[in-house]
């Protein structure tokens, strides 16, 4: 029996795959630990340490580091918890094959020396613990997959499901538009009882779907502090005055009617001077100028609301182009530099350092990493494009097998793109990291696909140990 448990990992191959990724997390936590803060995260954290909200960020993001800073002060342990829980998961794969081949050993070498995994794991970015839970959620999916058949030993794998479950709902939590993956697993559900019917695969599907949904409500109700403090202005006006600024600079003869409407001279201000401020780069350049940032707050939400939904509706040329503009910015990076790449230091307003003990500053190590990061800058290795056509490639290698495993990471995948997709819609930036569970889970799908090729499965044997 342990013969076969040995074969099922992988042999040496298998064990060899799961030493790197030991090691991948102990390299990744002596470069970065106690953690990479950038503003964002000085400023979750002192979310979480008085309880009262600073920006409109999720409370759940806040509330999760709260709970490892009560335990041990500052953000080295949630670092830890965070990155564990990816190499972890990755190790785990190892157990969803019958063999492993030293091509994913390569590959998984190859993995932990690109920024993206080597130094994003030690930033302090809801959306690196984001894409983290997403992976962790699929991964637990995947394993309660393996064991299903004609009578799945469903008891021994509620302690799984309910993990991914609760994986998945905080993924949800922590970004919002990850519901597109929370609805990509329920399809990996229902997927993986194919063979009881259509009957009870939408009852999985749906099942799997509602009980997230239940889990990040009550998640996010514990999640709110308890000071309620200033409330900030509803983040979907950002995108509003991004939207309609960047549609006038797309469109010089487009009228702000409906503000014109409140406030005539605000709406010349802002038709005069769209061009000067807009950049497709990021919503930022709009509070460089205070006097066109007051004009942009000063128009009466309604009268935004109503001239964002009209420039939709009767000038969706104008929309379309603003929104293509910024998305290609965001996917594709064309300059790089502008696009916040890497995080290294720490760095924040002055008086929240001081409140929360931090030191503002960048040592010789987190220099090292920055130069290191630098030298992956213009190529391939730093692009959503080339992980988006590794996403591609791989789902195109799982669906040849049709393993049910494997549909638990087409799901991935494909949610994945679908998610990435989401930002043409709602980018208000390019930073790099928006966009950070592309690439991770790309990585992840061709280490799966690469610890048993669905290609080269008759002559896998010629490759393990």
């Amino acid at each position: 029996m342990g013969e076969a448990v040995e074969t099922r990992r992988g042999g040496g191959a298998g064990a060899a795959f799961r030493i790197v990724m030991a090691g991948g997390l102990l390299a990744t936590l002596a470069a970065n630990v106690p953690g990479q803060m950038s503003l964002d995260s000085v400023v979750a954290l002192t979310e979480a340490r008085t309880g009262v909200r600073q920006t409109w960020a999720p409370a759940v993001s806040s509330w999760i580091l709260k709970l490892f800073d009560s335990l041990v002060a500052g953000t080295g342990l949630y670092v830890t918890a965070s990155a564990a829980l990816l190499f972890f998961s990755l190790m785990s794969l190892t157990r969803l094959r019958p063999r492993a081949t030293w091509l994913a050993v390569g590959l998984g070498v190859l993995a932990l020396l690109t920024p993206q995994v080597l130094i994003y794991q030690g930033i302090v970015w809801r959306d690196v613990l984001f894409a983290n839970l997403t992976l962790a959620g699929f991964i637990l999916i995947a394993h309660v997959a393996r064991g299903w058949g004609p009578r799945p030993p469903i008891l021994a794998r509620v302690g799984t499901l309910v993990g991914a479950l609760v994986c998945l709902a905080l993924a949800a939590l922590v970004r919002q538009n990850g519901l597109v993956l929370v609805v990509a697993a329920a399809g990996a559900l229902a997927w993986t009882v194919r063979q009881g019917g259509w009957r009870a695969s939408l009852a999985w599907g749906l099942g799997g779907l509602a009980a997230v949904g239940l889990l990040a409500l009550g998640i996010n109700q514990i999640a709110q502090p308890p000071q309620g403090g200033p409330t900030p202005r509803p983040a979907s006006l950002i995108l509003e005055h991004y939207d309609v600024v960047g549609a006038k600079a797309h469109h010089p003869r487009l009228r702000l009617k409906e503000i014109a409407k409140v406030d005539p001279a605000a709406a010349a201000l802002i038709e005069a001077q769209a061009r000067q401020h807009y950049s497709a780069a990021r919503v930022d350049t709009l509070d460089l100028d205070p006097v066109y940032r007051r004009a942009l707050w000063h128009v009466p939400d309604a009268a935004m609301h109503a001239q964002w939904r009209r420039i939709v509706v009767h000038y969706p040329a104008a929309y379309l182009l603003q929104r293509a503009d910024v998305f290609r910015w965001t996917f594709l990076t064309p300059d790089l530099a502008q696009c916040l790449p890497v995080q290294v230091g720490v760095a924040g307003p002055e008086a929240m350092l001081k409140a929360l003990n931090l030191q503002a500053g960048i040592d010789i190590q987190d220099q090292g990493l920055a130069d290191y990061a630098r030298r992956f800058y213009g190529t391939p290795v730093y692009s959503h494009l080339t992980w988006a056509i590794v996403a591609v490639a791989v789902i195109v290698l799982l669906l040849r097998r049709g393993d049910p495993v494997d549909g638990v990471f087409v799901a991935l995948l494909a949610g994945t793109l679908a998610f990435t997709a989401s930002f043409f819609v709602i980018s208000v930036a390019c930073d790099y990291r928006y966009l950070y569970l592309l690439d991770l889970a790309a990585m992840a799908g061709a280490l799966y696909a690469a610890l048993d090729p669905p290609r080269w499965r008759k002559v896998s044997a010629v490759c393990e140990d």
